[in-house]
């Protein structure tokens, strides 16, 4: 509960941005462009840093990374909420980055460390349920609080809530060394060496970029494509990513369920496939009525991250407990480049007309269905390297 509860206001930190799109660019006067950067800041710097911190965060009692890395993350959403132009807040979210991204490598490595990996599918739909939580009660809460009092606060109530949550991981999260017993690499050049030169982490590297892809050059468009191109008012934004959120609370729990039962990579492969459909009629859609529009998205948020909950759970198996760490930073850095280049690539290719309205979303969506496909080769050639636990 503590991990979904930080899992939680990490994801809402990054996934408030997107439907808050709108509001950046009318209230800078930005395009595309520059909203692209606003979202690739945080994760360019969570990349970095996350390969940085892959040398040193075996090293540590898994508790005592948590905090630490939490606390850093509480200030940085706190000086997004006191950033006063664009500029500023661009750094804010590069220093939000900096703690966020090793976090969220921190928590997989708990799940990866505690869970036994028959029942991790499940385990990963309670810590990717948090993303539902997030858009069901977060987003909407944030973008109330956006329209009602201006952007600022929905990142001074973040930070402050995020304090909460600090003092009870405090009191409530035990100390776990148990990775510490079982012979961490410690000598930072040898750490490279494995990260970089183990076949098989190359092929999660490679699954992981895709992935990204075939995401995030679509998630953080979504929003200003919704406003500008299919007609919706800001508000109504409140009920596409409450419905989804809804949606996804209850089907990524399902969908973990599903993995333990008839594996992980098959389910990944229906969903991945599946999901190809949704992704590019959201970036298509002409002017339709909201019905319609919460029908469409909500398949949407269901099959695109639905797939992430097996994609996790095989990500977690395909190295060793004494690595695991280090490997989950590392790919989290990977992660984060790949959503960052995503989003700033797909920020080159759509182009906004002088209403605001996005032109190409169309090709970015086709791209984001072949990088899809993609996922699927690559998910067979991941290779479970963990023994069973009974």
């Amino acid at each position: 509960m503590v991990l979904a509860a930080i899992q939680f206001t990490n994801i809402l930190d990054f996934v408030i941005i997107m439907p808050l799109g709108p509001q950046f660019m009318r209230v800078f006067g930005i395009g595309s462009q520059e909203f692209g950067l606003i979202v690739s800041s945080y994760t360019f710097s969570s990349g970095l840093f996350g390969l940085i911190g892959a040398f040193f965060i075996d090293r540590f009692d898994r508790r005592s990374s948590l905090l630490v890395l939490y606390a850093g993350f509480a200030i940085g959403t706190g000086m997004c909420a006191l950033a006063p132009n664009y500029i500023l807040l661009i750094a804010a979210r590069v220093l939000a980055g900096v703690f966020g991204g090793v976090l969220a490598s921190v928590i997989l490595s708990i799940v990866g460390d505690v869970i036994p990996y028959e029942r991790r599918g499940a385990a990963m739909g309670v810590i990717m349920s948090s993303f539902s939580l997030a858009t069901v009660i977060g987003v909407p809460i944030g973008l109330y609080i956006a329209t009602q009092l201006g952007w600022h606060w929905t990142f001074t109530s973040l930070a402050g809530f995020s304090a909460f949550i600090l003092f009870l991981a405090s009191r409530i999260v035990p100390n776990m060394r148990g990775h510490l017993a079982v012979g961490t690499i410690r000598n930072p050049l040898e750490t490279l060496k494995v990260m970089i030169f183990n076949k098989n982490y190359l092929r999660v590297y490679a699954f992981m970029i895709m992935l990204m892809l075939a995401g995030f050059t679509v998630f953080p468009f979504i929003s200003p494509y919704l406003v500008y191109n299919v007609g919706l008012q800001e508000g109504e934004l409140t009920y596409v990513y409450a419905l989804g959120g809804f949606c996804t609370f209850f089907s990524s729990r399902y969908i973990g369920r599903l993995s333990d039962r008839y594996g992980k990579q098959r389910v990944f492969v229906v969903l991945a496939l599946m999901s190809t459909l949704p992704i590019f009629l959201m970036t298509i859609l002409p002017r339709l009525p909201l019905v319609i529009v919460l029908i469409f998205s909500a398949f949407f948020f269901v099959l695109a991250s639905g797939r992430g909950v097996p994609a996790f759970a095989m990500i977690t198996a395909s190295v060793e407990s004494r690595n695991r760490g280090s490997f989950m930073s590392f790919n989290t850095s990977v992660q984060h480049w790949s959503a960052g280049l995503g989003s700033f690539l797909a920020g080159f290719v759509i182009v906004s007309d002088s209403d605001r309205a996005l032109k190409n979303f169309g090709l970015v969506g086709a791209f984001a269905v072949a990088a899809s496909i993609a996922c699927v080769f690559l998910s067979r050639r991941l290779v479970r390297v963990e023994e069973s636990h009974q």
